[in-house]
C-alpha cells in the first residue's frame, strides 16, 4: 500500500501540473532567448552586410577602362566627394609600373603584335558572312587599360561635321556639331597649338608624322594630280581632301587614354581602379540599379554604386552585359532563361562597322618598311626606340590620308584613305614579303546594318556578332568607286619613280564583276563596331539611351561608349569615343553643355562634279 501511495503521491495532479507548467516556462524562456539570438544574429548579419555594402559602395562604378571609362574616371573623380570604382577586364598596360617592358603597346611601331594577341585583346571573330565568300572576320578589340586606344592604329580622326548634325536628326538632341566641338577641343592638346577647331590645353596629346618618308609625300602629290584638294587640317575646316593625319602619339609613345586620363587620375584618393576583373551582371533592385557582380581571381564579389552605374565596355561588351542583366530583347531573354528586367528590343541591334581594302602596289626602290621589318633592323629599331622614344618605331607610319566623295551629289566625303609606305597582310599576322606600299580605303557610311545577340548566359562566351557585310546594292557600288578611284591615284605621275606591278587586286582584276569578287576576297573590318544601344528619343521603339545617356526604363544606369552612336561617324571611332565620354562626364555631372555656334564647315562649291 505504502508503494502505492507513494506511486499515487508521485503521481498526484498537483505535482504534475507544476512539472508540466516549469517545463513549459523553462521552454518558453529557451525559445525566447533563441528568439532575441535569432533577432540578434538577423540584425548582426545585416549589419555586417550593410558594413560590406558601405565597403564595396561608390558613388559611381564604371564598367570597362577603355576610351571611354578612362576619360569618365578621370573627369567623375575631379569632384573630391565623388567616389569611383572602375572595373576592367583586362590588365594594366603597364609592367612594374613601366612602359618601356611594355613596348608591344606603347611603342607606336609595334602595334600588329597586339592585334594578333589574346594577352590584350578580346579576339572576337563574326559569323560567316554570306556576302562575303563566307568567310568568318576578325574583330581585335582592346581588353587592357585604355582599352581599344592602346591597340589601334592610334589615328586621331573626329569624322564630319555633318556626322554629328544628323546625331541631333536621328534623335540625339544636343549632340549636334556644335554641342560636340568644344569636347573635342576640350580632350585634346595639338602640338601645332589651338585654334578655332584644335585644342590646346587637354589631357589627349594629337601631333604629326616626323618621318617626312618620301612615298608619304608622292601620295598628297598624286592626290593633287588627280584632282583633289590638299587640305592642312581634316579635323578642321575641311575634311574633304588629302593631308597630314593627326595621331595620338606623344614624345614618340602611343598615347591612349590611360596615358591621357587614366595614370594623371591615379594619385586621388576616391578613384579606386581594379584590372583582370570581369563584370558578369549589373544588380537590380526592381528596375534601379545598384550596383555589379564580378569575378576576380575566381571569386564573385559585388559592388555597390550609390549614384549610378555607367557601362563603357564598347559597342560589343556593353550590350553584352545589358542582355546578361535582363535588359534586352524580351523574347530573347526568356529563351536563355534570363529574368527580364527590362524589354529594350535596340540592345544589340543598328550594329555598324567600317569596312575597307588593302590595293598594293610594288615599289621599284628600296624605300619601304620592307628593310626595317627584317630581324637584325627590327632590333636596332627597338633598342632607339627604348633608349630615346624616337627614330621608325615612334610612329604608325599612317601619316597621310583623306577623304572623298564617290560621286557627284554626296553632300560629304563617305570614302577614307589611309596610306602607308608598307605592305600589310591578314591584319599584320603574316610578315611583309616585298618592297611595296598600299592604301587602305573603304566606305564610311555603309547601308549595311547588323546585330549581336547572346551565345549564352555565360559572361565568358563571346556573343554571335552578326555584322551583315555587304548585303545592300549600294555598298557593293561604292566599293567598287574605292577600287576605280585609288587605281587612278596611283596612275598619277608622282608615283612614276616608285611604281612597280599592281600586287592588290592585280592587273588581271578590270572587270565590276572581278572587282566585285576581290572585294568579297579580301575586305576586312576597319575595327570600327559601333552603334549596337543607341542614343534616342523615348519614341524611338530601337533607341537604347536616351540624349543623357540614361539607359531607356530603369533608373541610375548609363552606356557611355561607341555603342551609343546612333550611326557610325564618317572617319575613326577613337576620338568620337573621347568626346562622347567628355560630354557626357558633364552632363553626369549636371553642368550645361558647351557649345561653338556657327564654327564654318566647308562645303564643295558645286555637287554636280565628284571632285
Amino acid at each position: 500500500m505504502s508503494y502505492l501511495m507513494k506511486g499515487v503521491k508521485r503521481c498526484s495532479p498537483v505535482n504534475q501540473m507544476h512539472k508540466v507548467t516549469g517545463t513549459l516556462f523553462k521552454a518558453q524562456i529557451l525559445k525566447n532567448i533563441l528568439g532575441i539570438n535569432e533577432q540578434q544574429f538577423k540584425i548582426s548579419r545585416t549589419l555586417s552586410q550593410l558594413s560590406s555594402e558601405k565597403a564595396n559602395s561608390y558613388t559611381y562604378v564604371i564598367v570597362g577602362a577603355g576610351s571611354a571609362g578612362c576619360v569618365l574616371a578621370n573627369r567623375l573623380t575631379e569632384d573630391p566627394l565623388s567616389t569611383v570604382l572602375l572595373l576592367e577586364a583586362g590588365p594594366k598596360d603597364t609592367l612594374l609600373g613601366s612602359k618601356r617592358l611594355m613596348w608591344k603597346i606603347h611603342m607606336p611601331a609595334a602595334l600588329t603584335y597586339n592585334l594578333c594577341d589574346e594577352k590584350y585583346n578580346w579576339y572576337y571573330h563574326t559569323t560567316s558572312q554570306k556576302h562575303m565568300d563566307n568567310r568568318i572576320m576578325y574583330w581585335p578589340r582592346g581588353r587592357v587599360w585604355g582599352g581599344s586606344s592602346s591597340l589601334n592604329a592610334m589615328v586621331y580622326i573626329r569624322g564630319h561635321a555633318e556626322d554629328y548634325n544628323r546625331w541631333s536628326r536621328e534623335g540625339a538632341i544636343g549632340w549636334d556639331y556644335e554641342h560636340c566641338l568644344p569636347y573635342f577641343k576640350k580632350a585634346q592638346t595639338h602640338e601645332l597649338g589651338p585654334d578655332q577647331y584644335r585644342g590646346g590645353n587637354g589631357p589627349l596629346h594629337v601631333s604629326r608624322g616626323k618621318t617626312n618618308h618620301p612615298l608619304h609625300h608622292a601620295f598628297l602629290e598624286a592626290t593633287q594630280q588627280a584632282g583633289y584638294p590638299f587640305t592642312d587640317d581634316m579635323n578642321g575646316y575641311q575634311q574633304e581632301g588629302f593631308g597630314w593625319m593627326d595621331m595620338t602619339v606623344h614624345r614618340g609613345q602611343r598615347w591612349s587614354t590611360a596615358s591621357a586620363y587614366l595614370r594623371p587620375a591615379m594619385s586621388r584618393p576616391n578613384l579606386s581602379v581594379a584590372e583582370k576583373t570581369l563584370v558578369t551582371k549589373i544588380l537590380f533592385q526592381g528596375t534601379k540599379s545598384i550596383g555589379v557582380e564580378y569575378v576576380k581571381n575566381g571569386q564573385r564579389e559585388k559592388a555597390f554604386a550609390s549614384k549610378e552605374v555607367i557601362l563603357s565596355g564598347g559597342a560589343i561588351n556593353s550590350p553584352q552585359l545589358l542582355m546578361l542583366s535582363g535588359i534586352g530583347n524580351a523574347d530573347d531573354l526568356k529563351k536563355l532563361g534570363i529574368p527580364v528586367v527590362c524589354h529594350l528590343p535596340g540592345v544589340g541591334q543598328n550594329l555598324q562597322d567600317h569596312l575597307e581594302v588593302y590595293i598594293q602596289q610594288k615599289c621599284t626602290k628600296p624605300i619601304t618598311l620592307y628593310n626595317a621589318q627584317k630581324p637584325v633592323n627590327m632590333v636596332k629599331i627597338g633598342l632607339e626606340w627604348l633608349w630615346k622614344f624616337t627614330g621608325e618605331g615612334a610612329t604608325a607610319h599612317l601619316e597621310s590620308g583623306g577623304f572623298i566623295r564617290s560621286e557627284p551629289g554626296v553632300p560629304h566625303p563617305d570614302i577614307q584613305f589611309h596610306f602607308l609606305p608598307s605592305q600589310v597582310i591578314d591584319h599584320g599576322r603574316v610578315a611583309s614579303t616585298m618592297e611595296a606600299y598600299q592604301v587602305h580605303v573603304g566606305p564610311m557610311r555603309s547601308t549595311s546594318v547588323g546585330w549581336l545577340k547572346l551565345k549564352s548566359t555565360d559572361p565568358n562566351d563571346h556573343p554571335i556578332i552578326e555584322p551583315n557585310y555587304m548585303s545592300t546594292e549600294r555598298d557593293i557600288w561604292e566599293f567598287r568607286q574605292c577600287v576605280k578611284l585609288t587605281r587612278e591615284i596611283f596612275a598619277q605621275k608622282a608615283f612614276e619613280k616608285f611604281r612597280g606591278p599592281e600586287i592588290l587586286p592585280g592587273n588581271h582584276v578590270q572587270s565590276d564583276k572581278e572587282i566585285d569578287a576581290f572585294i568579297r576576297q579580301k575586305a576586312d573590318s576597319a575595327y570600327h563596331p559601333s552603334c549596337t544601344c543607341k542614343m534616342g528619343q523615348l519614341s524611338d521603339s530601337t533607341a537604347v539611351v536616351d540624349p543623357q545617356t540614361k539607359v531607356i526604363g530603369v533608373e541610375n544606369l548609363r552606356v557611355v561608349d561607341a555603342s551609343i552612336m546612333p550611326s557610325v561617324v564618317s572617319g575613326n571611332l577613337n576620338a568620337p569615343t573621347i568626346m562622347i565620354a567628355e560630354k557626357a562626364a558633364d552632363i553626369i555631372k549636371g553642368l550645361p553643355s558647351l557649345q561653338e555656334k556657327n564654327v564654318p564647315v566647308y562645303k564643295p562649291k558645286t555637287l554636280e562634279t565628284q571632285r
